[in-house]
C-alpha cells in the first residue's frame, strides 16, 4: 500500500513537472511570438468593426496576412489582459511588425487616415468633388446639401446662407469614421480661426462675412503674392470712394448663379447683366465670397498696403499693372491687353 501511494505521488509530481514544463515553455514561445517581426513592406488594411472580440480579431489580422498565427496571437492578447483596450476602426499595418506593435497600435487607436488638399481659390462646389473622392466613403449628395444648407452654415458660426469662402484651403487627414459633418466643421474651424489670427487695421471696417468675401475676391484676381495687399488696397479705396469694385471673377461667379453651371468666359452681356454678385451693376462688394481665400489673402483684407492706386490691369502672366487714374489704366489695357492679344493673335 505504501509503495502505491508512493507511486501515485511521483506520478503528480512527474505530472505536476511536465505541466509546468509545459506552461513555461508556452509562455516562452508567446513571449518569442509577440516579439517576433512578421510581415512585408506592402500596406495592409484591416477593418475592425464595434464589438469584435480578440479571436475575431486575430482571424482578422491572420486572414489579411499582417500575423503568422491566430491562435498564438489570440492567446497572447488573452495572457496580457488588453483584449478590452482593442479599439475599432481601420488600421494600415506596414511591416514587418511585431505582434505588440500591432496590438499597441490598435490600442492607441492609431487610424488609418485619409488625405486630401483644397487648393487656395477653389468654390465649394469645385470642394465636394475633390472629398467625396477621398476614399472615406462621403456622399457627393449629402456633402453638396451640408454646404448649401443655411441652418449647418450657421451652427457652424458662418453668417451666410452656405459654406461658400469658409472651406480654408489646406491638407487635411481624416479616418473612415469621420462624418461629413465632422469635415466640414474643421475646415470652417480652420477659417475662422485665420481670420480671428490675422494681423488687422484698426481703421479697416469690414466684417468677417464682408472679410472673407473680400479675401475671395483677392485670391482669384492674382496668383502673385506680393501683390495681394496691393490688389486689396485698390479695392479698399474703391469701397471707400462708393466707385464700382468691376471684378471680373464675380461676373462669372453671377453667371454661374444665373446659368446653373460654371463658363469660364465673359461676354459684354454678362458685364451688363444685373446681378448681386456682378460688381459691375451693383456698387459695393457682393453678398457673400465667390471662392475660399487662403490665409494670404484673408491678411490682405484685413490690413491691405497704402496706397493711392484705384485701377489694375493684367500682364497675362499673373501679375498687374497698377494706376493711380483712369488715364494711366486705359494706356495700360491698351498695352497688356488690346495690342499684348493683337500681337499674340497676329504670331499663330
Amino acid at each position: 500500500m505504501k509503495r502505491i501511494l508512493v507511486y501515485v505521488l511521483l506520478s503528480l509530481s512527474l505530472l505536476a513537472i511536465a505541466a509546468l514544463g509545459y506552461w513555461l515553455f508556452k509562455q516562452r514561445k508567446l513571449t518569442e511570438f509577440s516579439q517576433t517581426p512578421f510581415g512585408n513592406e506592402q500596406p495592409k488594411s484591416v477593418l475592425i468593426q464595434r464589438g469584435t472580440g480578440p479571436r475575431a480579431l486575430a482571424r482578422l489580422l491572420y486572414e489579411a496576412e499582417v500575423i503568422q498565427e491566430a491562435s498564438l496571437f489570440y492567446e497572447w492578447v488573452r495572457r496580457e489582459g488588453v483584449a478590452s483596450q482593442l479599439k475599432a476602426g481601420e488600421y494600415e499595418f506596414v511591416g514587418p511588425l511585431t505582434p505588440a506593435q500591432i496590438t499597441q497600435q490598435i490600442i492607441n487607436n492609431q487610424v488609418k487616415t485619409y488625405r486630401f488638399t483644397i487648393p487656395e481659390g477653389l468654390r465649394m462646389d469645385e470642394v465636394a468633388p475633390i472629398m467625396a473622392a477621398a476614399g472615406l466613403g462621403w456622399s457627393s449628395q449629402k456633402l453638396q446639401e451640408l454646404l448649401n444648407s443655411a441652418s449647418f452654415a450657421n451652427k457652424l458660426g458662418v453668417p451666410a446662407h452656405t459654406l461658400e469662402g469658409f472651406l480654408f484651403p489646406d491638407t487635411y487627414f481624416f479616418s473612415r469614421n469621420t462624418t461629413e459633418e465632422a469635415a466640414l466643421k474643421k475646415m470652417v474651424d480652420a477659417s475662422l480661426a485665420a481670420y480671428a489670427a490675422a494681423p488687422k487695421n484698426p481703421n479697416n471696417p469690414l466684417n468677417l462675412l464682408e472679410a472673407m468675401t473680400l479675401a475671395s475676391i483677392i485670391e482669384k484676381e492674382t496668383g502673385a503674392p506680393e501683390e495681394r495687399p496691393r490688389i486689396s488696397c485698390v479695392f479698399h479705396n474703391r469701397l471707400r470712394l462708393n466707385m464700382l469694385l468691376q471684378t471680373d471673377p464675380t461676373v462669372l461667379y453671377a453667371k454661374m448663379l444665373r446659368l446653373g453651371h460654371f463658363e469660364n468666359s465673359i461676354t459684354r452681356e454678362d458685364l451688363r447683366s444685373p446681378h448681386p454678385y456682378n460688381t459691375y451693376t451693383t456698387k459695393g462688394l457682393p453678398p457673400g465670397p465667390i471662392a475660399s481665400g487662403g490665409k494670404a489673402a484673408i491678411e490682405a483684407a484685413l490690413m491691405p498696403l497704402e496706397c493711392k492706386e484705384l485701377y489694375f490691369v493684367s500682364r497675362n502672366d499673373g501679375t498687374h499693372v497698377f494706376c493711380e487714374n483712369l488715364q494711366c489704366h486705359e494706356k495700360a489695357v491698351d498695352k497688356w491687353q488690346r495690342q499684348f492679344h493683337k500681337k499674340k493673335k497676329s504670331t499663330r
